[in-house]
């Protein structure tokens, strides 16, 4: 009998034999593992992929979940050969005893090999291939080895494979913080995880659990106390979705996009890589916040819409029914579902999604005005009754402590920052909610530009000969058009002229008919070829004058890009979102090389003699020291590190950035006298009031009829661009009337750059850079600073409100005094006296 024994178990491995997998694979398994998505500083943005798994090494698992494990699924692990005879003869017994099959025969080892290799079809056959790759596993591979592949492979229902998932998805905790009672529910999972599942059949996780504290019990792994309090323990199960520490949906589709062009859907999605992106954590945070509070104070000064939705009209309806009904309400964003269960004259009480009853009051409620149109309001309510009812169900949300009344906005937004030098983006929000629209704004929406594109009409126009104290008249235009057979009149916003004024203050002040007078003096072409270098698309540019305007269409990712060559003295840089790649193994597959702006670099490349070796270390300005050993330590050569191929491309001299920047900070803070009744403000006023700091410059941007809004602007670290507008192109921001209830400060009047997109960029950048020194204007090479008359742009002799000093590129400065009591004008492109005051 035992050669028949012999022989079957000969002829059965000789007829399969041809079938068996190559177990020494098992060696290199790589087990299927989410793309997980992380912010510079390493906070978990979001992952991808059906299978949810957190692959441990087996010294990191608990050894309470590993007796939980081996009590239930094979006792007798580290004494069989992968194949136990006692257990098959144990379950060959019961089956013929009692006709069922009640007791499994598989060791962990088997069911590794039938993970791994086999299906789940239950047949003889597969049942005989099992065992022999079994017995190939235990030659191949020590007990811990396998032991800690079934640990990291076995499903567990919710889409979580492996232990170390489980823990997160059932208890969103690591594996090594759950007690006794979570590890037995875990490890009772495998053989039946949706039947076992706690959270779908609790009562039934609980019945597998208690077998499997009463099999640790039997073999003595826990003490009879230890069992008690375990089985008494409630089932604490509930649905934990990916542990993500920074919600920033916009970027996290950007990175998945990337991903899948580079490897391929099935390879993104379970190669385990770890993307990690530039993205600032608590930068991103706060332009989400800027974004929202931005839009919500827009809407409200606009008016309410009404609530969702009303429950009841005459008979209210009992608490736990509100209760039911609000809990099948999603929130929006920091929005929660409530419904108004109770009016008095100047408060409402109402009950919050969870049952919580809160107080609204008057301070929180005043603003509801009715929303008439885009550009009317109703009358300021008086009472709550003229705004709330019992039975609505209203939206609202916490702003500095207190409830509010609130509603989902309905105007759009975008908001990117970015560092001038390098191009890494350090927050990208593509609009209000990525659940209501996954279209991304940032990178998606091309807009016309409005006086956004001002400084890069004027850019052309000062790289040809103009200066900041040019005088451009400021008067109006008045040009036959005789394609057409209509004349086109550009106006000024306000419609007020000054006549002759100078480059500077009609770039702060954005005035119209300036700009289009800049651009002739340029030339469309030349003006397009500059802007084109800038980064912006030649097939977005109008051949026409409306250039000047802002008729052009730009995506806010394009803009931002534009403005960062003034930020970091004249480069293009290329706007990337992935810093670094890394694989399953921890090895680093991808690190970004951006070309980088560095106007220190760009002189020690052009004049070292030393090539980049034997530097010490590197400097924040991007070069470090080369020591010649054999020279004195004092004598010491600045080399840059870089290769001349990591430098950004100059589109725009260090000189000429330099300023026009010094044009945007008076955009922001103004100049003349106010003491002698000379003083002016820019458009970005509200900047200065906000932000409060010397070293922003910035340009407000709105397009006809304020259908696009935008702020654009930046400081030495960091350059940002606001949208507002509204997704249908057809739909104009409108404008607002005084509330009776708000008092002073309240915005007013048309939309605008200034008033719309500009308090988003205030707030984020306020917060943005709080904490970090302000950075001093470095005048270049080749400027000068000299005193000039602010009437003419002439030098001047006067130290008194009359003059003020102004920067030149050496040679360009005015050679002529101004005559006192005869100033003199020196204009450009100054059209005929007729078509100028027509």
């Amino acid at each position: 009998m035992a050669l028949l024994g012999v022989l079957a178990i000969s002829a059965a491995y000789w007829y399969v034999s041809p079938e068996l997998p190559d177990v020494t694979t098992l060696k290199t398994v790589k087990l299927q593992t989410p793309l997980r998505i992380y912010s510079s500083d390493g906070q978990l943005i979001s992952q991808f992929g059906e299978k949810r798994r957190i692959p441990l090494q087996f010294e990191q698992i608990p050894q309470p979940l590993i007796d939980a494990v081996l009590a239930t699924e094979d006792a007798r692990f580290y004494e069989h050969k992968g194949v136990d005879p006692i257990g098959i003869l144990r379950a060959a017994f019961i089956v013929a005893t009692t006709g069922k099959k009640s007791q499994g025969a598989s060791t962990i080892t088997m069911q590794v090999a039938r993970n791994f290799f086999l299906t789940r079809e239950k047949t003889y056959i597969r049942k005989v291939k099992e065992i022999f790759l079994a017995w190939h596993i235990e030659q191949l591979l020590s007990k811990d080895e396998i032991l800690e592949l079934y640990l990291n492979r076995s499903f567990f229902g919710n889409r979580a494979y492996g232990v170390g998932a489980a823990a997160q998805v059932y208890y969103g905790k690591d594996i090594q913080d759950l007690n006794l009672a979570q590890y037995a529910m875990i490890a009772g999972m495998p053989q039946s995880p949706s039947a076992a599942n706690p959270i779908r059949n609790p009562q039934r996780g609980k019945t597998r659990r208690n077998v499997v504290l009463g099999r640790m019990l039997e073999l003595d792994l826990i003490t009879q106390q230890e069992y008690q309090q375990a089985r008494n323990a409630e089932v604490s199960a509930k649905y934990h979705g990916a542990e993500i520490d920074l919600y920033a949906p916009y970027i996290s589709e950007m990175v998945r996009d990337e991903m899948v062009a580079k490897y391929g859907e099935e390879l993104a999605y379970t190669g385990g890589f770890s993307v990690y992106t530039t993205v600032d954590s608590r930068l991103q945070r706060l332009a989400q916040q800027s974004l929202r509070q931005n839009l919500y104070d827009y809407d409200e000064r606009h008016g309410y819409r009404g609530p969702k939705a009303q429950l009841w009209q005459e008979e209210a309806w009992p608490q736990e029914q509100i209760i039911e009904y609000l809990a099948k309400q999603r929130r929006e964003q920091d929005l929660t579902p409530a419904v108004v269960t109770q009016i008095e004259e100047k408060s409402a009480t109402v009950l919050l999604r969870g049952g919580e009853s809160i107080e609204l009051d008057w301070d929180g409620i005043k603003w509801a005005r009715a929303y008439v149109s885009d550009t009317r309001q109703g009358a300021a309510p008086k009472t709550v009754a003229d705004v709330l009812t019992s039975g609505d169900l209203i939206w609202v949300r916490q702003q500095a402590g207190a409830w509010r009344l609130s509603q989902v906005p309905d105007a759009s937004s975008a908001i990117v920052s970015m560092d001038p030098y390098s191009g890494a983006l350090k927050a990208l929000v593509g609009g209000y909610s990525f659940n209501q629209s996954q279209y991304n704004r940032v990178t998606q929406a091309k807009r016309q530009l409005g006086s956004n594109i001002k400084p890069f009409i004027y850019a052309a126009a000062i790289e040809r000969d103009y200066t900041l104290a040019t005088l451009v008249n400021n008067a109006p235009i008045n040009q036959w058009d005789r394609r057409q057979g209509v004349a086109w009149r550009p106006k000024n916003s306000p419609d007020v002229y000054g006549g002759p004024t100078r480059l500077r203050v009609g770039l702060a002040q954005s005035i119209n008919v300036m700009a289009v007078r800049a651009l002739r003096h340029v030339g469309i072409d030349a003006a397009i070829d500059s802007l084109v270098r800038f980064g912006f698309d030649r097939s977005d540019m109008p051949r026409n004058e409306s250039l000047a305007l802002g008729s052009a269409s730009a995506t806010p990712l394009d803009v931002v890009t534009g403005y960062s060559v003034f930020a970091n003295g004249g480069f293009l840089v290329k706007p990337y979102f992935i810093e670094r790649i890394i694989d399953a193994d921890q090895q680093m597959v991808f690190i970004a090389e951006p070309k980088v702006a560095c106007s220190d670099c760009e002189t020690l490349l052009a004049e070292q003699q030393v090539e980049p070796t034997n530097l010490t270390a590197s400097t924040e300005l991007g070069f470090a020291l080369a020591v010649d050993e054999a020279i004195d330590d004092s004598e010491v050569t600045k080399v840059c590190p870089l290769p001349k191929e990591r430098l950004a491309d100059r589109v725009m001299s260090q000189q000429h950035a330099f300023l026009l920047t010094e044009a945007m900070k008076s955009a922001v803070w103004g100049g003349g006298n106010w003491s002698k009744k000379t003083g002016w403000n820019g458009t970005a006023w509200r900047a200065a009031q906000t932000v409060k700091r010397r070293d922003i410059a910035g340009k407000t941007g709105t397009t006809n009829e304020a259908r696009d809004t935008w702020f654009s602007g930046f400081n030495p670290k960091l350059v940002t661009t606001v949208w507002v507008g509204f997704d249908d192109h057809n739909r104009q921001l409108g404008r607002t009337s005084w509330n009776n209830n708000l008092g002073q400060g309240q915005t007013m009047g048309a939309e605008a750059g200034a008033k719309t997109a500009g308090p988003g960029w205030n707030l984020f950048m306020r917060d943005a850079l709080k904490g970090t020194p302000q950075v001093s204007a470095q005048v270049p090479e080749q400027v000068v600073s000299v005193r000039i008359d602010r009437e003419t742009g002439l030098l001047s002799r006067n130290t008194d409100h009359t003059s003020r000093f102004e920067y030149f590129i050496q040679g360009t400065e005015p050679q002529e005094y101004v005559q006192s009591g005869e100033p003199e004008q020196t204009l450009f492109d100054q059209e005929e006296e007729q078509e100028l005051f027509e």
